[in-house]
């Protein structure tokens, strides 16, 4: 029997010349832990998670925004217009590009070079790298704190968090966490971030203002992203090796519920009005779209192969999910929940951020 979907991506890109692909692909898709983390710089880039408290439902005008792709194989940042859905610029970047964030004000973005150790910060403006950051081991996940003032970014080999003054684009702080810390979320206020440490099973409070981990929270296996409500109730957290997704109630720091996913859960997101999580699974090709009322999965979604990354457009209407197999962005409605336009990308796209509004930017 022919090997179909997520396990062929190894085939195809070894067939395609492309051993590095192979190897990461290979050890992104296994299913031991060991030889997961070995490669968790794929699974790292579970993607970017859209949360702010704006209206969920469709604008009459969209907003003119933009979805930034991480493309890990090719070095590159792919830039799509969301309201053509197509790619208008392509940023050559640091190696290894796996993981984006944008600043609220949507005047930069920040990607974690993964093979490089470094953070790049690519001005909207343009689409240009202004400045590249050195960082700790293997950087994985990147997140911006709701005021623009701070960027988190979690390193994966060295097992802790650079913390960045956006006003100086310098590392100010290292932060120690558990074992391969991956995705990173802040609270709604910005007075706490929650990061998912896959190698520990758990999750880990850190206080902004005093960069001191203040709980940790177990979860399930393999914890990878971390998304969280816009009124800052609750965290859902991707596990990728039990294949479910546990609620943690933020004001009691414990696990109120546990929802199964598809296979591989990885990238997680919240729609802006908080009433449903959508959950990138990587192993299944698949979206789960969860309700927060009832913490349960309502619908299952077919995306490209090697769904991984996900990210919510400001007024809630699309959500873009990222296919590492299949080098494409798949465009779900959230009105229907089905895909409407799938978008080619660079090589390996894994993490996508999207910018919350106008900003200014000059096409290429």
């Amino acid at each position: 029997m022919p090997v179909t979907g997520w396990r062929a991506a190894p085939q195809r890109a070894r067939a395609q010349g492309r051993p590095g692909a192979y190897l990461r692909r290979w050890r992104a898709g296994a299913r031991s832990w060991a030889v997961r983390a070995a490669g968790a710089v794929l699974l790292s880039a579970a993607m970017a998670t859209s949360a702010a408290p704006v209206t969920a439902r469709p604008a009459a005008t969209p907003l003119r925004t933009f979805a930034y792709v991480t493309d890990l194989d090719a070095d590159t940042v792919s830039v799509v217009d969301t309201r053509r859905n197509r790619v208008t610029d392509t940023v050559p970047v640091g190696d290894g590009p796996n993981s984006a964030a944008v600043t609220p004000d949507g005047s930069r973005v920040y990607v974690t070079e993964s093979r490089a150790d470094t953070v790049s910060v690519i001005s909207t403006r343009g689409n240009k790298v202004r400045r590249t950051i050195p960082v700790g081991d293997e950087p994985s996940r990147v997140a911006v704190s709701p005021d623009g003032s701070a960027v988190y970014v979690s390193n994966v080999r060295s097992n802790d968090l650079s913390v960045i003054d956006t006003a100086t684009d310098t590392v100010v702080a290292t932060v120690p966490l558990g074992a391969f810390p991956l995705g990173v979320a802040f609270l709604p206020d910005g007075s706490r971030a929650y990061v998912a440490n896959a190698g520990t099973n758990d999750v880990w409070v850190i206080d902004t203002a005093t960069h001191a981990v203040t709980g940790m929270v177990p979860v399930g296996s393999g914890p990878t992203g971390v998304a969280i409500t816009p009124d800052g109730s609750r965290a859902y957290v991707t596990n990728l090796t039990s294949d479910d997704v546990s609620v943690v109630d933020v004001a009691a720091g414990t696990v109120i519920g546990t929802v199964p996913a598809g296979d591989e859960p990885a990238g997680v997101a919240v729609v802006p009005d908080g009433s449903r999580v959508y959950v990138a699974n990587v192993g299944s090709d698949d979206v789960s779209v969860i309700s927060t009322v009832t913490d349960a999965v309502i619908r299952t979604v077919p995306a490209g192969d090697g769904s991984i990354g996900v990210a919510v457009v400001p007024d809630g209407s699309r959500v873009y999910v990222t296919n590492v197999g299949s080098d494409d962005v798949s465009v779900i409605s959230t009105v229907t929940d089905a895909v409407i336009r799938t978008v080619p990308v660079g090589d390996g796209p894994t993490g996508v951020a999207i910018t919350r509004g106008m900003h200014r930017w000059r096409p290429a």
